[in-house]
């Protein structure tokens, strides 16, 4: 069912970090390291230079990591997407402690390499020990990199700041980024150096799968047409179509009778129940752009799940029009209905605002 493909698959992203976290080892001290302005935010900082990274010309991923001066990270680097396409594509990713406390003052790169075809297709079929055999050859394979990450603060203004956000103590503040090039559709494995502490180290992270989720509507494709609840459409009682508490106000119009007449700012994400733990952090964000530029175009929010209930384990009609196996998902599409920014996973304020200003203009 396409229910439990997008239940299968949430899961399976934060899965992805609940593994890294284990994989990060046990013990230590846990303090939470932040970068901050003094008022106890976290502040957005530009990727540091390709320089400060071995280079991975001539190595594969393996001896790429054991270049770590000081071996194997203590720290977890999840990634935070599981959809990637061939070409260019934003790789978010958070970094934490052992406990799960985020690391926002690490400097990190990523490199990848391609899992051979044959190891690939072999892994697909779940067996435990060809998922190891192929993630192991990948390793062997020619690393390419690095692609150093900036670190996106999630914050916004106090005014903006959902209970469901303030309320959550693993609620994500930061966002690590990269763009990486993957040259084509596949399995590619990826690893860290992280500096950190003083420290240099290397770790793996689990593979992706290049091209696996083809549907999802990309930039210069025309967005579907789908209905979305609004607030009289549900007499006023916004719980039904939101989880933030208290409720946003990105449900005053039908997507439907906006679609091809203006700017449209479309975010599927369910801030109560979001497994990542990000998707009440974003849902702020677009409160905060919105007061800015909700005169401007239409700010939609969808929640994920029927009835905002996960244990019924089906979507809302609108994630499945869409196609997407994971929350949050943000799309922008102009006057002409057509996509022109798509962005999985966590954002920040000057991001969204990047995006929305770009569908405004045109």
């Amino acid at each position: 069912m396409p229910a439990m493909r997008f239940t299968r698959a949430a899961c399976a992203l934060a899965c992805l970090i609940a593994l890294a976290l284990l994989a990060a080892g046990c013990g230590g001290d846990s303090t939470n390291s932040e970068t901050s302005s003094g008022s106890g935010e976290v502040e957005s900082r530009p990727a540091p230079p390709k320089a400060e990274f071995p280079s991975a010309k001539g190595k594969t991923l393996r001896e790429v990591i054991n270049s770590a001066p000081d071996g194997p990270s203590p720290l977890a680097v999840s990634q935070a997407a599981m959809v990637f396409n061939r070409g260019e594509n934003r790789f978010p990713f958070g970094v934490f402690e052992v406990d799960r406390s985020p690391v926002s003052d690490a400097e990190v790169a990523l490199y990848f390499s391609r899992v051979p075809e044959k190891a690939g297709a072999q892994s697909k079929s779940g067996n435990k020990g060809a998922i190891a055999k192929a993630q192991a050859q990948a390793l062997e394979m020619p690393a390419i990199g690095p692609f150093p990450a900036s670190v996106e603060s999630l914050a916004t203004q106090p005014a903006f700041r959902a209970k469901t956000t303030t309320d959550d103590p693993d609620a994500a503040t930061v966002v690590y980024n990269t763009e990486i090039d993957f040259p084509s559709d596949g399995e590619w494995r990826i690893a860290a150096i992280v500096k950190h502490d003083g420290k240099t180290t290397g770790t793996v992270l689990p593979s992706v799968v290049v091209g696996e989720f083809d549907e999802i509507p990309q930039p210069g494709e025309r967005a579907p047409m789908m209905h979305t609840p609004t607030a009289d459409d549900v007499g006023g009682d916004l719980e039904q179509i939101t989880t933030r508490i208290p409720p946003d106000t990105q449900n005053r119009v039908d997507y439907a009778d906006v679609l091809g007449k203006e700017p449209i700012v479309l975010l599927f994400a369910t801030p109560q129940f979001c497994l990542s733990r990000v998707c009440g952090p974003v849902v702020d964000v677009a409160e905060q752009v919105k007061e800015r530029y909700g005169d401007e175009a239409a700010f939609i929010h969808m929640e994920i799940y029927k009835e905002n209930d996960p244990s019924l384990e089906e979507e809302r009609p609108q994630v499945k029009a869409f196609h997407l196996p994971t929350e949050p998902w943000l799309f922008t599409i102009d006057r002409e209905g057509v996509v022109q920014g798509v962005v999985e996973g966590a954002f920040g304020v000057e991001k969204l605002t990047e995006a929305v200003e770009k569908v405004v203009a045109e």
